[in-house]
């Protein structure tokens, strides 16, 4: 983690505790790409925004990332390791602007999701509807148009399919067998919520430092926050050791 970005990072995690999970990860966005617009991050596909907070979380806590599970089938624990930048570079790959899908006498245009249309869809009581009125270009059914929430449920299916195939990195879910039972589990892993997990035990820790340090030393926040880790380290156990 570079040390000069311990008070930007603590301003990030300010920033988000009295937001949703969406405005988090807009926050956690804007620190992954600190010379990049806030239109611009939103305009990106939403495969390439959970590339960079993989790449985010590598830069800020290193490569391994470890993950828990429940087995559906036993409710055995599973615990395994996922390396960030591997997810980084194979959430990257390029996406396809759209796509069209033609099922059962239907044809649809369907714009693949930026950051925004996610965004604004988790606000509607409704998402996966709220996603369909945004992103449907058009929709035709026997030659006639029609509107997106007249889509039937598998036409939304091949949608949601077609979707995923256009901007993989948008969806990273994991296939877990159990060492136990041998039953396969499923779970999607939502980076930007471990990683805001994992920057507030990071931020409680470091604010906890700067309270015993200053207690002791009388230093101030910007002085503790510029010593390396090492070095406050060091002192921390110099002020349990008196």
């Amino acid at each position: 983690m570079a040390i000069t970005r311990a008070a930007e990072l603590l301003a990030t995690w300010e920033a988000g505790l009295a937001q949703a999970p969406s405005g988090r990860a807009l926050l956690l966005h804007r620190a992954a790409r600190p010379d990049t617009g806030g239109e611009t991050l939103s305009s990106l596909p939403v495969g390439e925004r959970e590339a960079d907070l993989f790449a985010l979380r590598q830069a800020l806590f290193g490569e391994r990332m470890q993950v828990r599970l429940a087995c559906v089938a036993c409710g055995e624990d599973m615990e395994f390791d996922l390396g960030a930048g591997e997810l980084a570079r194979s959430t990257g790959a390029p996406a396809e602007s759209s796509v069209r899908v033609a099922e059962d006498g239907w044809e649809v245009e369907f714009r693949v999701p930026s950051v925004a249309d996610l965004t604004a869809a988790a606000r509607q009581p409704d998402p996966r509807r709220a996603l369909l009125a945004l992103c449907v270009v058009s929709a035709v059914r026997d030659g006639a148009a029609v509107p997106a929430d007249a889509l039937p449920e598998p036409v939304q299916r091949r949608l949601a399919e077609a979707a995923q195939e256009a901007d993989p990195g948008a969806d990273v879910t994991l296939n877990i067998n159990c060492p136990e039972c041998g039953a396969a589990t499923r779970a999607e892993l939502d980076i930007a919520s471990y990683l805001w997990t994992e920057l507030d035990a990071w931020a409680r820790d470091v604010l906890l430092d700067v309270h015993l340090l200053a207690t002791a030393y009388g230093w101030s926040e910007p002085e503790i926050l510029a010593l390396s880790p090492l070095r406050r380290r060091y002192y921390l156990e110099l002020c349990a050791d008196v």
